[in-house]
């Protein structure tokens, strides 16, 4: 399903956090949200999934103004997976966190069916996370604890993923699982990543955020230049294409000491 945001503001205590934010995500793809810290990618996530609600501007999930829809009509429609959201649940198994993601489809009596019982066993399989199913969320390592949140949120069975830093805080090996898994579900995803690496291998695309704005957007070697890497993010470095296919990121020894304030122009 396809994700349009149209025209976004968002001000928050008086201060404009957004500015006229446009992008694209077409059905199927894996869109990755690149920036400096305070840039407003998670800002801009939290519009997307319908908890903060813009100034001005859009956002559309399949057409439909996400904040025209039911907080529940929405949260059919969109999963969220966010930093550090395991934090917030205890005392439940892996099972049941899972089984939470089935919460939007349940009616007045909100009681499991058949398709929830579907909806959480494949999505259980789907992440790896059968081996301990009914263990306490809390005895597991890092890396299993985010193929939880996306066992949750692929029980929901979105039509968009919404991913802020899923792989914060994970070794290189429980990086690429993860990356493999969203790739793997073929759902529309829209991603704040700060690994730019892992961003270049994972997404279709990439839009670079800076102070509120977005300053390029298009597919990885088009926006990941030497020249916004240098504006944008300080660095020396380059994006290639190696002949494995696989797209990768070579710095320099020495970062910018200076250059951080020629912010090119938004596409």
């Amino acid at each position: 399903m396809k994700l349009t945001v149209d025209g976004l503001h968002i001000t928050l205590d008086r201060t404009p956090i957004l500015r006229g934010v446009n992008l694209d995500v077409r059905p199927g793809g894996i869109v990755g949200l690149v920036g400096p810290n305070g840039s407003g990618k998670s800002t801009l996530l939290r519009a997307v999934y319908r908890s903060l609600r813009p100034a001005g501007g859009v956002v559309r999930v399949g057409g439909d103004d996400v904040w025209a829809l039911s907080a529940r009509a929405a949260a059919r429609r969109t999963a969220a997976v966010l930093q550090d959201a395991s934090g917030n649940i205890s005392g439940l198994s892996v099972a049941e966190i899972v089984a939470l993601g089935r919460t939007p489809h349940h009616g007045l009596l909100g009681r499991d069916g058949p398709e929830d019982r579907r909806a959480v066993d494949e999505a259980i399989d789907r992440c790896g996370v059968r081996p301990f199913a009914n263990r306490d969320h809390t005895s597991l390592s890092g890396g299993e604890r985010q193929r939880v949140l996306l066992a949750r949120a692929l029980a929901q069975r979105p039509d968009l993923l919404v991913l802020d830093e899923l792989t914060n805080h994970l070794d290189i090996r429980a990086r690429f699982e993860l990356l493999d898994l969203i790739r793997a579900t073929g759902i529309t995803t829209l991603a704040v990543l700060h690994d730019l690496d892992l961003a270049a291998r994972l997404c279709d695309q990439v839009i670079a955020l800076h102070s509120g704005t977005v300053v390029a957007a298009g597919p990885v070697l088009e926006v990941l230049t030497p020249d916004l890497l240098r504006t944008v993010f300080g660095v020396r470095a380059r994006t290639d294409r190696h002949p494995d296919g696989v797209i990768r990121i070579t710095y320099e020894a020495q970062p910018l000491a200076d250059g951080q304030d020629n912010v090119p122009s938004p596409y």
